[in-house]
């Protein structure tokens, strides 16, 4: 989901008796043990202020700050990599992520990522030194959209803060198995204790509130419409499958019989809208990103919309 993935981590009671290097794993899974214990070995994490050694256990309410550095593996390189932008200043630019993009560079996908375009386009970003330079929130590499990342310092600062504070709107769509209605689904959200990658609903996990808008219904698909009052990682695939309507082509919490019936294999899931007012300029914007040939091909009027 596309949410600001903060450094900032506290330990809970459920998370206790873990040791840190696992800890952090289970939080960021785009990234090894191994990473985490070279930046724990370097003195890039830090528990209550203080380093500890990746054996060391962090206790309840432990308070853990992780900076991502560069490793000599992740090296980031300016890549000249076309970017749909869609609106672009001194401060901010906002573009168009195309299905199959990575956001940043992580172990599995160290290179052609959004990053490295954006070092390309930008030459300078805020915070060079780590693998998110300038990076905001996230959308999955298979969700399409609109993607913002912040150009300076200053800008990086107060579009984190609006993010937390839940002053971004976020609008998208998304097809579905079956008719979910028209509802708000308020169901907390946990990493599953198992598979380490997913999430699930769980009554442990943090408060996720989606609102939920079926806008037209088909031979069993629905375009829905969601409005994100949370931003949990992967929210709107999670509810989606919570509410017994997954989002067609998910291949992690969809139907995989659905998925092969209809040739689907991404989610068809895009940030269409994002309204906010500009952290610098206080003018307001609202940006819409053109839906894609694979959600049109299920609902065609949509481009007359």
């Amino acid at each position: 989901m596309d949410t600001p993935k903060s450094n900032s981590l506290t330990v809970s009671g459920s998370e206790a008796k873990v040791r840190l290097d696992k800890f952090l794993t289970s939080h960021f899974p785009d990234y090894s043990r191994s990473y985490f214990q070279y930046l724990i070995e370097n003195g890039f994490v830090l528990v209550n202020g203080e380093k500890l050694k990746k054996r060391e256990i962090p206790l309840p309410g432990d308070e853990i700050e992780v900076c991502f550095q560069l490793t000599p593996e992740l090296s980031l390189e300016p890549e000249n990599i076309p970017l749909d932008i869609l609106f672009e200043d001194e401060h901010l630019i906002a573009v168009n992520k195309p299905i199959g993009m990575v956001v940043h560079p992580a172990p599995g996908s160290p290179n052609h990522t959004f990053v490295n375009a954006l070092l390309y386009h930008c030459k300078t970003l805020p915070d060079s030194g780590n693998l998110r330079p300038g990076i905001v929130h996230r959308l999955d590499k298979d969700t399409s959209g609109i993607l913002i990342a912040a150009k300076t310092h200053d800008a990086h600062q107060k579009l984190v803060s609006m993010f937390c504070k839940r002053a971004i709107h976020k609008k998208y769509l998304a097809v579905t198995l079956g008719n979910p209605g028209t509802l708000e689904i308020s169901a907390p959200i946990k990493r599953h204790p198992t598979r380490r990658q997913e999430m699930n609903v769980s009554p442990e996990g943090k408060i996720a509130i989606s609102r939920i808008k079926t806008l037209e219904s088909k031979d069993g698909l629905s375009l829905v419409e969601i409005n994100l009052i949370t931003g949990r990682t992967h929210q709107i695939r999670v509810h989606l499958k919570h509410q017994g309507t997954p989002v067609l082509g998910d291949p992690v919490y969809g139907s995989i019989s659905s998925n092969e019936k209809y040739g689907i294999h991404r989610q068809l899931l895009h940030a269409h809208e994002l309204s906010f007012i500009h952290p610098c300029t206080q003018e307001p914007l609202h940006l819409v990103a053109p839906i894609t040939p694979d959600i049109l091909h299920f609902f065609p009027s949509l481009a007359q919309s």
